[in-house]
C-alpha cells in the first residue's frame, strides 16, 4: 500500500491573469488531500458518492466535500485518474489497483482539491510501485491530470500542491519551464476562506475569459497589464510584511477580476463580510463563479472575527494560514 499527500492552494494575486504569462501569487494550504493506492483483484465502486471504476481501477472518494461536488466533477474526475496513469507510464490493466481519497481539504472550488488529487495520487503510485519519482516528475504527472479540470491550466495549482510555501509563479508560455521562486514571510499569516457553496467550471471560466479577451482586446490588454503591475507590488509588500499594503493590493486584484467577469455575486457578498469586519484585504481565489474566497487576517483575534462573521451569514469559513 502507497500512501502520498497533495497541499491545498490558495492565489493571492493573479488567478486568470496567469494564464496568459503574468505573474501570480499562491500559498500551499496547511491543509491536503491523502490518497492510498493498493492492488487489489476486485474492481467493484462501492455506489458511495464520488466512488468509480475505469479500466484496471477503482476510486473511492472519501474527502469532505461541497453537496453535489462530487456528482458534477465526476467526468473530470475520471479523465483525470486516467491522466495521471498515463503520464506516470503505469498501466492500471497489468497491476489493478483501488484508489481511496481522504484528507481534511474540503473538495470544492478555489483551494486546489484536483491538483491535490493529481499530486497525492502520484506520490501513492510512486511509493507502491516504486517508480522513483522525484517533485520535479511529480509535479509534471499533477499537471498533465489537471488539464480533465481546467482544459489549459496555468500550473500555478499543481505547482503550490507539489512544493509548499508561498509561492511566485509565471508560466512560460514558450513551452518550457515555469518560473517558480519560493516566497518567505518572516512569520505565517492568518487567512479566512469563505465557502459560497458553489461548484464552478473552470474550463468554462477560462474559456470565458479567453472568449471575451478576443472580442474586446484593447480593453483587456490594458487591465492585464494593471495585473502585472499589481503583482509586483504585491511580492515587494510581501517581502516587508507590509500586510496593509498588501491588503489593498488584494482589494485591487478583486477589482480587476470582476471586470473580467470571472466573480459571483456570493463571491463578492463574502468580500463585503470580511472588509466590514476588518480584514486587511480580500478576494475570490481560484477559477471563480463560486468556490472560494480570501481574505487576509493577521492574528487569531481578526481571523476569529472576520470567520465568525461569515458564519452568521450562513457560510462555511476556512481558518487557515499562508507561509507555511
Amino acid at each position: 500500500m502507497g500512501e502520498g499527500a497533495g497541499f491545498g492552494k490558495v492565489i493571492l494575486f493573479n488567478e486568470h491573469f496567469v494564464v496568459y504569462g503574468i505573474p501570480a501569487i499562491a500559498s500551499a494550504l496547511g491543509n491536503s488531500t491523502v490518497a492510498v493506492v493498493e492492488r487489489t483483484s476486485d474492481l467493484t465502486p462501492s455506489g458511495n458518492d464520488g466512488s468509480m471504476a475505469g479500466e484496471g481501477w477503482v476510486l473511492e472518494d472519501e474527502r469532505p466535500a461541497n453537496p453535489g461536488y462530487k456528482a458534477e466533477k465526476k467526468d473530470h474526475q475520471k479523465e483525470s485518474i486516467e491522466r495521471v496513469l498515463k503520464a506516470a507510464g503505469f498501466d492500471a490493466t497489468k497491476n489493478y489497483i483501488k484508489i481511496t481519497l481522504s484528507g481534511d481539504l474540503k473538495a470544492v472550488g478555489g483551494v486546489g482539491a484536483s491538483a491535490a488529487v493529481c499530486v497525492s495520487m502520484a506520490r501513492a503510485l510512486n511509493e507502491e510501485f516504486n517508480l522513483g519519482f522525484d517533485d520535479d516528475k511529480i509535479n509534471a504527472i499533477a499537471y498533465e491530470g489537471e488539464k480533465a479540470y481546467a482544459g489549459t491550466p496555468s500550473g500555478i495549482d499543481n505547482t503550490a500542491s507539489t512544493y509548499g510555501g508561498l509561492l511566485w509563479f509565471a508560466k512560460n508560455l514558450e513551452g518550457g519551464p515555469n518560473t517558480m521562486e519560493k516566497i518567505s514571510l518572516k512569520r505565517p499569516v492568518e487567512i479566512v476562506m469563505g465557502n459560497t457553496g458553489l461548484t464552478a467550471n473552470t474550463k468554462a471560466a477560462v474559456a470565458g475569459v479567453r472568449e471575451r479577451k478576443e472580442e474586446d482586446p484593447e480593453r483587456y490588454n490594458k487591465i492585464f497589464e494593471q495585473s502585472k503591475e499589481l503583482v509586483n507590488k504585491a511580492r515587494n509588500e510581501l517581502d516587508s510584511l507590509n500586510l496593509e499594503v498588501v491588503g489593498e493590493l488584494m482589494n485591487k486584484n478583486h477589482a480587476l477580476l470582476q471586470e473580467i467577469e470571472v466573480s459571483h455575486e456570493r463571491l463578492d457578498r463574502l468580500v463585503a463580510i470580511a472588509r466590514d469586519n476588518g480584514a486587511l484585504g480580500a478576494k475570490m481565489t481560484g477559477g471563480g463563479l463560486g468556490g472560494y474566497m480570501v481574505a487576509l487576517t493577521p492574528g487569531p483575534d481578526l481571523q476569529k472575527a472576520v470567520a465568525s462573521a461569515m458564519e452568521k451569514e450562513g457560510f462555511e469559513a476556512l481558518r487557515t494560514r499562508i507561509g507555511v
